[in-house]
Formats: structure tokens, sequence, C-alpha cells
């Protein structure tokens, strides 16, 4: 019988974070289980940073579903399999605090651990599950590449954020016969490129998926002049990258061993200033960057968080431990932790843009491929 659990919200921002919770929380007390915030991620589960949440007066999930960001913080440098340590005398090493990690749970009494995240948070949820942590994930990302689910919670909000972008560089594109290139988030996935641009009714998608040509980007932008067009909306995902060139990387971080610590960006510059060369039409690049993660969630996000929130609790009422909560056929439904990883088996291995790693990527076949197409978005092809 469940007594406690815990829950924590891991990798990058995302509205929603905070509706999830919320969902969580109520739930559970409909049931008399107490619920914690574990604070900044797996970070908190190594230095025993737990929360009680309540939605009784004066509780700390009172008032949250209209909030952006997370109100028990995130992290996306705590691998607890990989974890950086800095020794007195300066020196990194890289340790395993899993076991560490595991001791605080069970010392604390925790029946059960939520983990919010995407590929990074839900592979170390595997991990944890194969030691015998029972966990529950819910899969979150702005880049919906979670496998398994239909869709993230903080999509759709990205999403939205872009579309408005979108609309507000038409007026100046058109007034200015310009070239107005959004770069927008998605890392390896260019699911809200995608969307966006068909939303925000752009001429050109480049996503991560289809390696571009820049002359035949050029040409659509050309056939745009010869019909009167003097202008052009482009969206490239920061993940875009030209036929057999590389990734746009804006650097490396040093968050850790088992993390992905590509910085990407860049891309949208390099392809404004190519368009302009191509074109002879002024271009110029928005990356849209952190603003398409902050900020309150849109009614979409609200519900899908909502309805998240309410099945991990029912899974793990049910005794369901080692699943993600995923969208299936347009229904709630759930799936192991081991499926969601694929072949990324190893116990704290890198996560993301890996051949072992299991992304959700836009396909050729997917209804937004066909649906851009026959509208005539140019997709660098």
């Amino acid at each position: 019988m469940l007594k406690k659990v815990g829950i924590l919200a891991n990798g990058g921002d995302v509205s929603g974070f905070n509706a999830v919770i919320r969902a969580i929380v109520k739930t559970a007390e409909n049931h008399n289980i107490e619920c914690y915030g574990i604070i900044d991620g797996y970070n908190g589960l190594i230095k025993k940073d737990f929360e009680l949440l309540s939605t009784a007066e004066g509780g700390e999930a009172i008032g949250i579903l209209p909030l952006g960001g997370s109100i028990i913080g995130s992290s996306t440098n705590s691998n607890l399999f990989n974890y950086k340590v800095v020794n007195q005398d300066g020196s990194v090493e890289y340790k395993d605090l899993s076991d560490e990690a595991i001791k605080n749970i069970k010392e604390f009494g925790f029946d059960c651990i939520f983990t919010l995240g995407g590929d990074g948070t839900q592979k170390s949820a595997r991990d944890f599950s194969t030691k015998g942590v029972n966990v529950i994930g819910v899969p979150k990302t702005i880049d919906n590449d979670v496998a398994c689910t239909e869709i993230t919670f903080g999509y759709n909000t990205a999403v939205s954020v872009a579309m408005e972008a979108l609309d507000r560089l038409h007026t100046t594109g058109a007034t200015h016969h310009r070239i107005m290139v959004l770069e927008v988030m998605g890392r390896y996935a260019g699911w809200i490129a995608l969307e966006s641009a068909i939303a925000g009714g752009a001429d050109v998608a480049l996503i991560p998926e289809i390696p571009y040509d820049i002359n035949k980007v050029a040409s659509k932008i050309e056939n745009r002049k010869k019909r009167g067009k003097n202008f052009s909306i482009v969206v490239v995902a920061e993940g875009a990258k030209p036929i057999g060139g590389e990734l746009t990387i804006m650097g490396t971080r040093d968050n850790g061993k088992g993390v992905d610590n590509t910085k990407l960006g860049g891309i949208g510059q390099v392809v404004a200033k190519q368009l302009q060369e191509l074109t002879g039409l002024e271009a110029r690049n928005t990356t849209l960057g952190y603003m398409q993660r902050g900020g309150t969630p849109t009614a979409f996000d609200r519900v899908l968080s909502t309805k998240y929130g309410t099945k991990a609790m029912e899974l793990a009422l049910e005794g369901k431990f080692g699943t993600l909560a995923v969208i299936k056929n347009g229904k709630l439904d759930s799936v192991s932790l081991e499926e969601v990883v694929g072949n990324n088996t190893k116990i704290g291995a890198v996560s993301g843009n890996t051949e072992e790693s299991n992304l959700r990527k836009v396909t050729m076949d997917d209804d937004l491929v066909k649906t851009a197409r026959n509208i005539g978005i140019n997709l660098g092809d």
C-alpha cells in the first residue's frame, strides 16, 4: 500500500511541469498518500532535499496550474550513475552515486518515484528500476522526441510560441521585402519546426530528419519573387544540417558524463547569410531560444499534463512500476521503461542522438510531412 511518493522534474524546463505535479498530488491526496517534491531533479536524491507538497490551505501545490517552470526545480546535469564530483583539491572525477540515492529513497520511505522528463531522465529512471526502485515516468520535453508516446507535455506550448513569432515575422518580412529566418529548438527532432511552419504559414521548414540543399531553398524563394512575393518565411530547426554537412554547434557543455553535452545553435544565422547571398534579398535571423520553454502553458498542455499526472498516479496505485505513462492511439496508456530506452540498455549510458538511443523523430510518412508538402512548404530536398 502506497503511503509516501516523491516527484522529481528533470531536464530542461517546460510549461506543464507544475500541472503534472498538481495532478499527481491531487490524485494522491484522494487516496491519503503523501507527496514530496524532490528538489532540483535527481540532485535532490543525493542531497536528501525533499519538500512536502499539498493542496491544503497554504500548501505548495496551490495555484500552480497556470505557472510555467517547476516549483520543485529541475536539473540538466544530474546523471547519478556518472555524477560529476569536484574534490577539495579541485580535481574532478565521475562517480556512480546511484546506491547512495537508493539508500536515501529507502530511508525516507518513498514507495514510488515519479520522474518527469525526456529521454535522458527516463533512461536514468529505467536504470533505477533495474536496481529495484519503484519508478513511473511521465514524458516531458518541448522536442516531442520521447519514444513510445504520441506527444509529450510542453510541446504544444513551444509550438504555439513559435507560431506567434512567425505571425510577427510575417509583417516585418512583408514590410521590408526580406527573408525572415526563425531558428527553433528541437535538438535532433523536427517536430517544433515542422508543426510551427504549418501553423505559422512558413514557406520553408528545415528539419534534422531531411538534410537540406540550400540551392533548392533559394529556388523556392526565387519562384516566390517571380510571382510578386518579395519576402519569405523560413523555419530552421537547431539540429538541421545540409546534405553532406555537419550540425552547427555553439559549444560543448561540461554537464557530466552520460548526458548529451552538445550545445546546438547558430544554424539560423548560417542559413540567413547563405540565402541573402543566393537570392539578393536581405535576410534576417531570429533565434527564439528559451522563449519556447517559459511562460504559462496552453490549454492543451494544461489538460495533457493533468491527464499524464493522474495516469501516473493510477499506475502507481495499480503497482505497475517501471513504466512510462503515454498517449497511444489518442488514449492514455503505459509502456515499460525498457521499451522506451530500446537498445540503450547499459547502466549509466549516454542518452540522446546515438545509435543506441530510442528517440522519436519525424518520419517521411508522417501526416505533418505530407501536409507540408501538399501546401507547398519547401523541406530543403
